[in-house]
């Protein structure tokens, strides 16, 4: 039968277990964030080298901007002599069965005699 210190002991043992499972836990997640943050950090500072040596290799070449809009859609669209209009959708004539074969008119005169 368990007594009132086997009882406290017991609580104790579980509490400091407790304790004990979530400093390891949280060092080992913080552990984890430190290098996921360190990959994106590096990921990051490679891209950027990349682009910006993909830009100072594009601004030494010669190229003809007139011609060629790759790189900026809008120069493109700014360029366009007038904007087109859209052409009218075509009018269905096939019905379903659940829409009336004629419109309904309502009857003219005085309903109420």
């Amino acid at each position: 039968m368990n007594t009132i210190r086997s009882t406290w002991l017991g609580w104790g043992v579980l509490c400091i277990a407790g304790g004990g499972s979530y400093y390891f836990a949280k060092r080992s997640i913080n552990a984890d964030r430190a290098s996921r943050h360190e990959a994106d950090m590096r990921r990051k500072r490679l891209t950027e080298q990349l682009e910006f040596n993909a830009m100072h290799e594009s601004a030494t070449k010669t190229i003809n901007k007139a011609a060629d809009h790759a790189a900026s859609p809008s120069g493109e669209a700014s360029e366009d002599p007038a904007p087109t209009e859209r052409q009218p959708a075509p009018e269905k004539t096939a019905k379903s069965k659940y829409e009336p074969k004629e419109l309904y008119r309502a009857k003219k005169g005085d309903r109420f005699s």
